[in-house]
This record gives structure tokens, sequence and C-alpha cells, in this order.
């Protein structure tokens, strides 16, 4: 078993030696090829996600050519905090092995605080509070690629969100796929593609991008859109869409 645990955690070391043998015992808060779930551990709640085996030719890949994906998980919040951006703090990596090959891994890390996320917005009406949590929410996506700071899974789920004093605060999960490196227009404009809402909200923060990034609002729009277009024709294929889907 290979571990990996933040120095700061040096206290959770027991809980994280047996997480293999004790998974099942915590909360559960998603099921799908991948699992999570939430402990109480003392004073913190801890995210505990369980990646399962992966197939025979990524095993392979993932155990001698490129970073697994609970690794990638665990280093790349580290670097999205210290360009000062909310994620949750990683704890822990935890990879089994069997026959020299990448098997059952774990990242940990702190729950999330924040309750909300983007799902809700599939259907909405630009609404004042929407609008000022999409202004907020565009200024903080301008901000992270000004930071050189992409994450390719942008997805309703991968960010979480909550009123704190006042201030909309936005959070980042699911981490193993980012990219670092300048960030043109075109592909930050492309980054809001995979998000639920309606046109109009979709060119709400297409301008309110623009305008904190310093791009004309009308080529931010229309390369908004067209990647909007493009990615749900593309899944619609495949996939039920779960909200009203208009073009």
């Amino acid at each position: 078993m290979k571990i990996i645990l933040h120095p700061h955690y040096e206290s959770l070391r027991s809980f994280v030696e047996t997480i293999h043998q004790n998974f099942s015992q915590g909360k559960e808060i998603y099921k799908g090829r991948n699992s999570i779930r939430v402990f109480r551990v003392g004073d913190l709640e801890l995210n505990v996600k369980q990646y399962c085996r992966p197939n025979l030719f990524n095993r392979f890949v993932y155990s001698f050519l490129r970073a697994p994906k609970g690794l990638r998980a665990y280093h790349y919040p580290q670097r999205i905090i210290e360009a000062g951006f909310e994620t949750p703090m990683p704890v822990a990596y935890v990879e089994l092995r069997r026959g020299g090959l990448i098997d059952v891994s774990y990242f940990i890390s702190l729950q999330c605080p924040y309750s909300r996320r983007f799902y809700e917005f599939g259907n909405a009406e630009l609404t004042p509070e929407l609008c000022e949590i999409s202004r907020a929410f565009a200024r903080f996506t301008a901000g992270l690629h000004r930071a050189d700071i992409l994450h390719l899974d942008y997805s309703p789920g991968n960010v979480l969100f909550d009123r704190v004093n006042g201030e909309w605060r936005f959070s980042l999960v699911d981490t193993n796929r980012m990219y670092f490196g300048p960030v043109s227009l075109a592909r930050g404009c492309a980054n809001f593609a995979r998000l639920w809402g309606q046109p109009e909200w979709f060119k709400f923060l297409a301008k309110e991008y623009a305008l904190a990034r310093g791009y004309d609002p009308a080529e931010c729009e229309k390369h908004v859109m067209r990647a909007r277009r493009r990615f749900w024709l593309r899944f619609q294929k495949r996939h039920q869409v779960l909200y009203d889907l208009k073009f």
C-alpha cells in the first residue's frame, strides 16, 4: 500500500491506513463507477473518494506512464490554493496494487462546506440573485484563467458555492483533470460549455467574463455559445439531457 499523507494531518494516519477496510462505514454521497463517502473524524469532516480498478490498459498506463487520478487529485489542489483560490484541502492519497499494477485508490480531502451547485440553474430565469451569483462566478472564472488555471471538467457539480459574509464564494472539486498554463480567449470561453443553463444565462456569463478579462463581449458571446452548442449536441446523442436544452 502506498500512502501520501499531508504533514498537517499526521494525526489522521491511523484513519488513512485503514480506509480500504473501513470505507463502507462512511456516509455515501455519490455512487457511480467511483464512490464518495463522508466521515467524521474528531472535529474534521472528511471526503473520501474511492477510485475503482481501471481497465487493464489504464492499469498499465496509471502504473507506469501517467499519474493516477487520485494522485493528481491530491497534488493539483495545492497549486490551486497557492494561487489564492478555494478547493478542499487535500489530506491523503492511498494506492493499492495487485500484480504490480494499480488496483483501488483513494483521495481524501476536507469536506467542502458549501452546499449549492450549478445544477439548480438549468431552467432558471435571470433573476436579480442569479445575475449577482453569475457575475461573481464569471469574475471567479476569469481570475482562474488569468492565473493560468483551467478546470477541464467545469461542470455543474464540480463548482460548489454559497454566500459567506455577504459575498459569493466558490470552491473547485473533482480536480484530477486540470490544465496549468496560458488560457486563451477561445479556450476560456469554451470552459463554460458543460454548465447547465438557458441561452440568456450563457450570454450574461459571456458578457461578465469578457468585462473581467478585458475582452470584446460580442466576441466572447460568440465563442461561449458556439462551444455550448457543440458540447450539448454531442452529449444528447449519447445521454439524456436533464434540463430544457435550448439553442
